[in-house]
């Protein structure tokens, strides 16, 4: 019990009544009733939304400043160099022991110290905001946990390198030795 019918463009086409249905079958690489009903509903897509990836870059870079503050970095180097230059100019040869030690090392320890201190804020801080994000980010979305535990080993590194700065500052930790 089927049709033939002929439309515009010349392409028969054929229906058949099955069971109460109608399906209309492709001749000449026309579509479906199914292919049509399938490209009506709404494809599913990606969620929208930030996916995270400036939270995850931000995590690293915050452990990279943290072993950037415990293990040195260029900048700390060349500021320990220029101090150590500085000193040997100020001071004469005349000049005490002790206070050569000071001028000449002293400024040099300080500054590799100031360097590492800052590097360890910096990784500090940028640890805990990756952490408080999530907080003021897109409600319901969970922080992925790889983004935690890689921020928390930043703000780790900067607590360990900031006490470490603060001791090599002040001295506490390896100290300048005496010149007496």
């Amino acid at each position: 019990m089927g049709t033939k019918t002929i439309d515009e463009a010349g392409a028969a086409t054929g229906t058949e009544a099955t069971n109460g249905e109608e399906e209309v079958e492709a001749i000449d690489g026309e579509e479906t009733a199914g292919q049509a009903e399938s490209e009506d509903r709404p494809k599913e897509t990606a969620p929208e939304g930030p996916s995270g990836v400036g939270q995850g870059a931000a995590a690293v870079v915050a452990a990279g400043l943290g072993i950037v503050s415990l293990t040195g970095s260029w900048v700390s180097t060349v500021a320990s160099a220029r101090e150590t230059l500085v000193g040997q100019l100020r001071t004469s040869s005349s000049a005490s022991v002790a206070q050569q030690i000071k001028e000449v090392y002293g400024n040099a320890w300080h500054a590799t110290a100031l360097w590492g201190g800052l590097f360890a804020l910096a990784a500090l801080i940028v640890g805990v905001v990756v952490l408080a994000r999530p907080a003021f980010g897109t409600p319901g979305k969970p922080q992925a946990p790889w983004i935690k535990s890689i921020a928390w080993g930043g703000v780790a590194l900067g607590v360990i390198g900031l006490c470490l700065a603060v001791l090599k500052y002040t001295d506490i930790l390896l100290g300048l030795p005496s010149a007496g």
